[in-house]
């Protein structure tokens, strides 16, 4: 017979799935930690199943060649739908704008800073690299802003997890490379920035930062588990992120920028799309209530639809 300490050990118990890259493992843990913390239970109680995606699989070609989002999120998805997990966690930059049936991201943990970094072991900033230096991406948002800003530079291929582009880095297949902070800090590994990018010249992706936490929407008591865990700022300033995105097509393609700040009960917006050589550029920015995240997401991309016209988005096919 069970110990009433062991019943609610076990009413408690819900299986994590994940990628098995070193940063998705950390994340993994990260949500692990916390939910043990919040309802008082070991962390035993969370077992994390490692899922293998296609976008891990894919190593020879930039994502958006292969289908584009949904890559790092499809098989754990099957796995949730399928009961084999009972919620995943994700980056919420990886994270489609739209999720299967059944689905829903019901939970936030606090957002890691969101900026982007430069990092070399030839030059101080992106600004000091010489004319013709190559910089490594495979992030159509992160190539066409150094487009933008650094149209004489040489932009590379480089696919890997984080500790596979820093190793490609220091192999010298490019001078330089763009990561995020977030990834780098949740790794130990922020001593390796060689500078911080400024956000008003180079605007994050939407969700970068921020981690998510899916589930089957008519599962009550995973719900109410992760809900314990939910931080209503990253919540609400993704929700203004992704209402940007959808409607603006916001495939692995599209190079769009997208970054909101939540103070109080208010919500600052910034929205940013791109052409893939770096050439034309629009953006807006939104100020509301945080009630109206979605709302002033969706009116920013709205704009910024009307103002480049229909012919900006059909350009990507061949991009």
């Amino acid at each position: 017979m069970q110990s009433p300490t062991e019943a609610s050990s076990a009413s408690l118990a819900a299986t994590i799935g994940t990628r098995g890259s070193p940063l998705a493992l950390a994340q993994a843990h990260e949500v692990r930690r916390r939910l043990a913390a919040a309802h008082g239970v070991t962390e035993d109680s969370f077992p994390i199943r490692e899922i293998k995606t296609s976008g891990d699989a894919i190593q020879d070609r930039p994502l958006y060649e292969a289908g584009g989002k949904g890559l790092f999120t499809k098989e754990i998805e099957q796995a949730l739908l399928a009961g084999r997990i009972d919620l995943a966690v994700h980056s919420a930059k990886d994270v489609p704008t739209f999720l299967p049936d059944g689905l829903s991201l019901s939970s936030w943990l606090p957002r890691e800073d969101p900026r982007d970094v430069f990092i070399s072991f030839k030059a101080g900033s992106l600004s000091e690299l010489p004319a013709g230096a190559s910089v490594g991406s495979s992030s159509p948002r992160r190539r066409a802003l150094i487009a933008k800003l650094r149209p004489d530079l040489k932009l590379v291929s480089i696919r890997g997890n984080v500790e596979t582009r820093l190793r490609k880095l220091e192999n010298g297949e490019a001078d330089a490379t763009i990561l995020a902070l977030a990834g780098l800090k949740r790794l130990g590994l922020q001593d390796k920035a060689t500078a911080i990018l400024d956000p008003h010249e180079f605007l994050p992706a939407a969700g970068q930062g921020a981690i998510a936490i899916e589930t089957r929407r008519d599962d009550e008591r995973i719900n109410t588990l992760v809900a314990a865990i939910d931080d209503k700022d990253t919540e609400a300033a993704v929700a203004a992120e992704r209402g940007f995105l959808a409607l603006l097509d916001g495939s692995c393609r599209t190079p769009i920028a997208a970054h909101a700040i939540v103070d109080g009960e208010r919500l600052r917006f910034r929205g940013l799309i791109v052409s893939p050589d770096g050439r034309e550029a629009y953006e807006t920015a939104r100020e509301g209530v945080r009630s109206d995240a979605a709302m002033l997401g969706a009116d920013a991309a709205r704009e910024l639809r009307e103002r480049a016209g229909e012919k900006f988005f059909t350009m990507f096919a061949g991009a």
